[in-house]
């Protein structure tokens, strides 16, 4: 299991940490909110418990299987989840191995943007023939999915490739475009259950498609998750670390630390942090609360990775202003050892270096960085992956998605939507034509 580490962020190491008083008063709140959490059951949580999708992802990746390239197009949470899957289970050099290398998997390629010149750099090194489009799209009108949809239909339409055979939706069980789209061609789909929202749905088949044509194990994923839920569902605050992750950073954002740092130690999982900025930003970040009342929360997400960011960001969180609380990944054991060969023995500022690993000096640097945060007064705390695999990974999903939910509800907020999004996509319909929004489009071109 994943270990937790609060002791830095607590008065009694840290002068501007949180004090066991403040903890014990936070205990009604978070009881509060755990109960509302099970009394309304989110779609995050009632999946695991229905594996019937597994099978079906099953299903169509052997149906995949001829395929050397699988393409996602998707933006936020239908992208973040599946690069940060790919990028934490599978070798970060994957689609640079060969076929026989990848244990003849395909190659992974999420496209989250519509950047005309990211997407020509990736059509120009696929072979069509080859390549399986999975469009993720819960409403079917996303303009940036949708957009490179339609850029890839035309292709295959022109090479009069089978759009049965080289495209899959991933949509509403009922509604939206796509729907419309396959019962008219024959498309096949895969489902997103109606209430898991986007930021949630990385153990869905949004996430858990493409981690399976990549040989990822995503029973072992979605077990990870599955544990982790019985036990913080059912677990005391003192002992619940979604919980914990919730109050500590609460205490700390009304203290006036509303910048929340996840400082990753590890390439690996540095996309996790990408995948909780969205997770935390567009849950948290709201105007009014349940009540109708203005409360502008928003603790803001940042992301780093280590030892990189040492050398860019850390003079600031050591030096700078005292806004920030940081989160430590770090890894146990990595799946590589690299011996550092025993050279220079006479120069000093080397040799010390000398039969030691780059996996004592990475972890060294995050234990150091973290001393020099504490000695300043910063407040931070780590999370450890005893190894990055299925499991532990699916532990670290669910232990975020419900941390940021208690967040929201202890604030009295709607962690579910986000209304802050839809006037730029208003906005984005009309400034590109979109029938019924003429009168829009008039409003903010005269500005």
């Amino acid at each position: 299991m994943l270990k937790f580490d609060f002791k830095n962020i607590l008065s009694e190491n840290v002068a501007s940490g949180n004090c066991n008083e403040e903890l014990i008063n936070m205990e009604l709140d978070f009881n509060k909110a755990m109960k509302e959490i099970k009394n309304d059951e989110p779609g995050f949580i009632s999946l695991l418990d229905n594996p019937d999708y597994a099978d079906r992802i099953d299903k169509m990746a052997d149906e995949l299987n001829w395929c050397d390239n699988f393409v996602v197009l998707g933006i936020g949470g239908s992208a973040l989840g599946n690069t940060a899957l790919q990028n934490s289970l599978r070798p970060l050099n994957w689609n640079f191995l060969n076929r026989e290398q990848r244990n003849k998997c395909p190659r992974i390629f999420v496209w989250d943007n519509v950047d005309p010149e990211y997407i020509m750099a990736n059509l120009e090194i696929l072979d069509l023939n080859k390549t399986v489009f999975n469009v993720i799209s819960k409403s079917g009108s996303t303009a940036e999915a949708m957009s490179n949809y339609l850029v890839v239909r035309g292709l295959l339409e022109f090479w009069n490739l089978d759009l049965k055979k080289h495209m899959i939706f991933t949509t509403d069980p009922e509604k939206g475009v796509l729907n419309k789209i396959t019962e008219k061609d024959g498309i096949r789909k895969l489902t997103i259950p109606p209430s898991v929202g986007g930021r949630f749905s990385v153990l869905t088949s949004v996430g858990l498609l493409s981690a399976k044509m990549a040989g990822v194990d995503i029973r072992k994923l979605l077990e990870g998750a599955k544990e982790a839920r019985d036990n913080m569902m059912n677990s005391e605050f003192s002992k619940n670390n979604a919980g914990l992750l919730a109050v500590h950073h609460r205490l700390q954002y009304q203290k006036g630390r509303k910048l929340s740092v996840m400082f990753s130690y590890s390439n690996a999982l540095y996309s996790w942090a990408d995948w909780y900025r969205q997770l935390w930003a567009e849950s948290l970040g709201k105007e009014k609360d349940k009540n109708g009342e203005i409360k502008n929360l928003g603790p803001t997400p940042i992301k780093a990775v280590g030892p990189t960011d040492q050398h860019s960001q850390v003079q600031l969180y050591n030096e700078g202003e005292n806004d920030k609380v940081i989160t430590f990944l770090r890894v146990e054991k990595f799946r590589n050892v690299v011996k550092i060969p025993q050279l220079h023995e006479d120069i000093d500022a080397l040799n010390y270096l000398g039969g030691r690993t780059l996996n004592e000096l990475i972890n060294f640097e995050q234990q150091g960085t973290a001393y020099a945060l504490k000695k300043h007064n910063r407040p931070n705390l780590t999370v450890t992956f005893p190894v990055i695999d299925e499991k532990n990974v699916g532990e670290f999903i669910f232990t975020y998605e419900l941390a940021t939910v208690l967040f929201g509800y202890m604030e009295n907020i709607d962690p579910f939507d986000q209304p802050g999004v839809e006037d730029g996509k208003i906005a984005t319909y009309a400034l590109m034509g979109r029938k019924g929004y003429e009168d829009l489009s008039e409003e903010i071109l005269n500005g």
